[in-house]
């Protein structure tokens, strides 16, 4: 992690351990457009601020400082805290921002801090966030050793939660925002350990913009050029309204052998997808 300062999130130093040598090829305008585009200056800012707090308060300070209108429909669906149970908390991931910032708030509060994000590693970059954070990185250096976090994540005490799609949403041919095909690694790692699964639906989208250039990335370009812009969509979000639909708990025993793995893992997307529905009265 990061040592906090006034310029903690540096550009040039994350390019330079993403690429190493290859990093002074980058040119500067170039890197001046990145540093715009993920509002360096105002995240850095941001953390400063922020530097002396960590995990449960340090999310419930984002929401404030995004000005998140949040409304939980079926917080009743939690279990509770001291039930001496884990679990796995499962959502659709339409924004890339708010949704980790606004479910790691409530889920963090609801178990005093008891819980472990999945993320891609260079989350691990922002302080407060990384204590709560198994950082992932599939496809660099460390993808080797990506079965043996996730692993060690679900063999803590810690109840896991994650967004299984990996991406955040894409707009689909029908105009609709919707996750990519959720991966299998939750219900493998649920049964084997245990844990029901809660099933979270986060409503929201990102804007035209972020979707064209993800469609874009997508079908040409061998990495995902959106996520680049994941944060200039946090601060285009700010002060909006979104409602989180709780599910009841799935028992790990539901996932037998009787379909595969990732044809489960779609069961309990649809599931999620059907939540905003079931909670309309």
């Amino acid at each position: 992690m990061n040592e906090i300062s006034e310029h903690t999130i540096d550009i040039d130093r994350i390019l330079s351990s993403k690429m190493g040598s290859k990093a002074r090829f980058v040119p500067s305008l170039l890197t001046n457009r990145l540093k715009r585009i993920i509002h360096q200056d105002q995240v850095n800012a941001f953390i400063w601020k922020t530097r002396d707090m960590q995990g449960v308060e340090w999310l419930e300070e984002c929401v404030r400082y995004l000005k998140m209108d949040i409304e939980i429909v079926g917080k009743e669906n939690l279990p509770p805290k001291d039930d001496g149970r884990l679990y796995t908390f499962v959502s659709n991931h339409p924004l890339g921002g708010q949704d980790g910032v606004a479910l790691g708030s409530i889920i963090g509060r609801h178990y005093d801090g008891r819980f472990r994000y999945l993320v891609n590693d260079l989350l691990m970059n922002l302080p407060g966030l990384a204590p709560v954070c198994i950082g992932i990185n599939k496809t660099g250096r460390n993808g080797r050793d990506f079965p043996r976090m996730v692993e060690a994540g679900f063999k803590s005490d810690n109840h896991m939660l994650m967004f299984p799609a990996g991406l955040n949403s894409r707009r689909q041919k029908d105009g609709t925002i919707h996750d990519i095909d959720w991966k299998k690694t939750f219900i493998v790692k649920s049964v084997e350990c245990q844990r029901d699964v809660v099933p979270i639906h986060f409503s929201g989208q990102n804007s035209n913009r972020f979707y064209r250039i993800a469609n874009f990335s997508d079908r040409f370009l061998p990495f995902n050029l959106a996520m680049i812009f994941l944060v200039d969509e946090m601060y285009r979000n700010v002060g909006k309204h979104f409602t989180i639909h709780i599910g009841k708990p799935i028992p790990w025993q539901t996932f037998d052998r009787s379909r595969k793995p990732a044809e489960w893992a779609r069961y309990v997307e649809d599931i999620v997808y059907e939540l905003p529905g079931k909670g309309k009265k």
